[in-house]
């Protein structure tokens, strides 16, 4: 049996897509669900995550609910898994914007809290 879900939300594996607020470029980090906050998190550490289908579950969502292809998590989670499936280095200045991104949006205060 399959389950009726709102017209306005559909689920992708399981993270929910708010249709109302597709590429709103206004995300707020208590909108984000906690599994793909500490991915991204994750993208912005020390140790980013190595599975390319993980990260593209990322870019996927940060593409919807953010700026879309503008998007800088976007942009970064794509650029990681580039890296991941081509072992060549990833491009800084995108991490830089990426790191600012977060700080604006208020992931946290200042860019080194997220390394």
């Amino acid at each position: 049996m399959s389950q009726q879900q709102p017209t306005t939300d559909v689920s992708i594996d399981d993270i929910p897509v708010d249709i109302v607020n597709m590429q709103s470029g206004d995300v707020n980090p208590t909108d984000v669900p906690e599994e793909i906050a500490s991915i991204t998190r994750g993208l912005a550490g020390e140790q980013p995550p190595t599975n390319p289908l993980v990260v593209l579950k990322v870019a996927r969502w940060w593409y919807i609910h953010g700026k879309g292809g503008t998007d800088p998590a976007f942009r970064w989670a794509i650029e990681w898994a580039r890296h991941l499936a081509t072992d060549t280095p990833g491009d800084v200045e995108q991490f830089d914007e990426f790191l600012e991104y977060l700080v604006t949006i208020g992931f946290a205060d200042e860019r080194h809290e997220l390394r």
